[in-house]
């Protein structure tokens, strides 16, 4: 399975990665096994499952619609955004983790451990979760953290080729478009850490506007000698 690109990448200028998003699972075995489909008016045929590459004007019929911004890899550790865009008309409690489930390239769940706040991975995830209610339109992000490491040749490496994510236990899960496999070596291990309301989007301000047709671009000074 050749994974397309993603469109946006994970930026982490100026932020430690360990305090950079958020992510959240729990055993998918506990996890709802439906999926979102899209609300009346939607594509045709969509399936149980909202990719993130729906068009804006689709919204899952739970109203919250997730998708993945890209990994960052760093020295064996990567780091995977998730946003979550309450893309209804009424407000969305959230509160905890993401869910998960990790899915090989024939679609079958491989077992992983789930760590909420990824200790013993990274430091820095340990912030507990709070309650939020996300108004119509606003957004939360978190972070799925892992580590390629092979430490015992015993053990068959593990890579995940998709992701279903929910926004928590027993809510549906949502398919999010990967940029590359989840490679986790034989560590099993996948951090999570709390959803948190996302950065707000500040405009990039508007182009000054051009200076008319043969009019100077500033004041003139007279010469004296006229």
């Amino acid at each position: 399975m050749t994974p397309r690109p993603s469109r946006r990448r994970l930026l982490l200028t100026g932020l430690p990665i360990a305090g950079l998003l958020l992510l959240g699972a729990c055993t998918d075995e506990h996890a709802d096994a439906g999926g979102d489909g899209p609300r009346p008016g939607g594509r045709p045929g969509a399936g149980t499952t909202a990719p993130s590459d729906e068009p804006s004007s689709v919204c899952p019929v739970s109203g919250v619609r997730i998708r993945a911004l890209g990994t960052n890899a760093a020295m064996g550790l990567r780091a995977l955004g998730l946003e979550l865009t309450n893309c209804g008309t009424a407000d969305y409690p959230l509160y905890g983790y993401p869910s998960l489930r990790l899915l090989d390239a024939d679609g079958t769940p491989i077992p992983v451990q789930v760590i909420e706040g990824a200790k013993g991975i990274t430091s820095g995830f340990d912030a507990p979760p709070r309650p939020l209610t996300l108004r119509p339109g606003e957004r939360a992000g978190a972070a799925v953290l892992w580590r390629n490491l092979v430490t015992d040749s015993t053990v068959v490496a593990t890579s995940g080729e998709a992701l279903e994510v929910a926004s928590s236990t027993g809510r549906a899960r949502q398919a999010v478009e990967l940029d590359g496999p989840i490679d986790l070596g034989n560590t099993g291990r996948l951090g999570v850490s709390a959803w948190k309301p996302a950065e707000p989007t500040t405009p990039a301000p508007p182009p000054a506007p051009p200076q008319p047709s043969g009019a100077p671009s500033g004041p003139t000074t007279p010469d004296p000698r006229v």
